[in-house]
């Protein structure tokens, strides 16, 4: 087994160890008599840093547990005279280190926080690059509820209370009052003891006080399969979010000439002002529409007792010419379109009015299958897509003058 050192010391960013074994394929890794490395477990996400073996310095992009209780350090690449029985110098980045005490103990905090004030317990926690996120087994989660539990944790960590770690037997872990019992069956368990607040079994980084955490922010909830979950972010993970959304929320109130809390009325009243538009536009095309399937039968003559409209159009989408479509065959029994958009996207639509005996649907994705799109549709109406316009006024014509005999 690997000696894990920041079991005992989570501001440990800098080792001495001696090579173990040396893994070549998949890939390349190194297995170490002791460690300062975090690997990836309980949530929280693994450590990265260097090696330094002699002259080489060694990336290490991922850390994790073996099934023996060796800690697996995964390189970049490795040099070829490294070997086991090899001493090695380890160094952890130091920022990612402090962030993940930062999250983890503020994790602790705030689960603690949901439990005293409502019971509502942490089934599982996730650590991301981003945020991160409990999940609370309870049935409802209020957003009073939500910001109280932000409150209290924020206290706590205002009160800078010791974070203490300690040894104990399983035995003796079960009569302690932990906030949440391992699964794991082991003789040994490594307890996280925040002073009078939380008492937890953890294998995690942490830090020493909770004023290191410096402040926990909670960012959204969610209803999931678990109950409820709950998304948050600390110290400077925190203050760089905080500062990142004040100056979105800046950059949208001078958008709008108006001050941060202002830009949700601000909003709601463009999209009134939008749905207004969107509203007074389809009434447009709507009429525009009408008035030019009104004029496009006017002017096409009958032939064998039908009247066959082509009809090309630029910057007109697939919209307007099922519109129009459906315009032209209801104003008048005897009617087949074929209706074709060359920009911005070349579409296709053929109808016909009620009681007419050609087959849209299948005109449709013959003419899709000569030209290389994709559509189809019913008897009366059908649609397709088409990569371009090239030929697309040649088949028109031709379809017309099949229609037409």
């Amino acid at each position: 087994m690997t000696d894990r050192l920041y079991y005992h010391d989570s501001f440990l960013y800098r080792f001495d160890a001696t090579v173990r074994s040396v893994i070549e394929t998949p890939r390349p890794a190194l297995i170490l008599d002791r460690t300062a490395f975090y690997p990836t477990s309980g949530g929280q996400v693994f450590d990265t840093g260097s090696i330094t073996a002699g002259d080489a310095t060694l990336k290490v992009t991922e850390v994790a547990d073996a099934e023996d209780g060796r800690v697996v350090h995964y390189l970049e690449a490795l040099p070829r005279d490294l070997k086991p029985g090899t001493r090695i110098h380890g160094e952890i980045d130091a920022t990612g280190r402090r962030d993940h005490m930062q999250q983890h103990s503020g994790q602790h905090v705030l689960s603690a926080a949901f439990v005293r004030l409502f019971n509502m317990p942490t089934v599982s926690f996730h650590m991301g690059d981003d945020y991160c996120s409990i999940d609370l087994d309870t049935p409802m989660l209020t957003k009073d509820q939500v910001e109280q539990s932000e409150r209290l944790a924020n206290e706590s960590i205002l009160e800078n209370r010791p974070v203490d770690i300690r040894f104990v037997t399983r035995d003796e872990a079960m009569k302690l009052g932990l906030r949440k019992v391992p699964v794991a069956d082991r003789d040994e368990l490594r307890i996280i003891d925040i002073r009078d607040w939380d008492l937890s079994a953890c294998g995690g980084t942490h830090v020493n006080q909770t004023g290191q955490i410096g402040c926990v922010l909670l960012r959204k909830v969610e209803r999931v399969r678990q109950g409820w979950r709950v998304e948050f972010i600390a110290g400077q993970r925190a203050v760089a979010t905080a500062r990142r959304d004040f100056s979105t929320l800046t950059e949208a109130a001078g958008l709008f000439s108006a001050h941060i809390y202002d830009v949700p009325a601000q909003i709601r009243k463009s999209l009134e002002e939008i749905r207004s538009l969107r509203k007074q536009r389809e009434q447009s095309l709507e009429e525009l529409a009408a008035a030019q399937a009104a004029a496009i039968l006017a002017e096409t003559s009958d032939t064998n007792g039908r009247k066959v409209v082509v009809r090309s159009f630029v910057d007109r989408d697939m919209n307007y010419l099922k519109l129009l479509a459906q315009k032209l065959t209801r104003l008048a029994p005897n009617v087949a379109g074929l209706l074709a958009a060359t920009s911005p996207q070349a579409s296709l639509v053929f109808a016909q009015s009620a009681g007419q005996t050609h087959d849209m649907g299948a005109l449709m994705k013959e003419t899709m299958s000569k030209l290389g799109g994709r559509g189809g549709g019913s008897k009366d109406m059908a649609q397709g897509g088409l990569p371009n316009a090239n030929g697309v006024e040649a088949e028109l014509a031709s379809i017309a003058a099949r229609l037409k005999g």
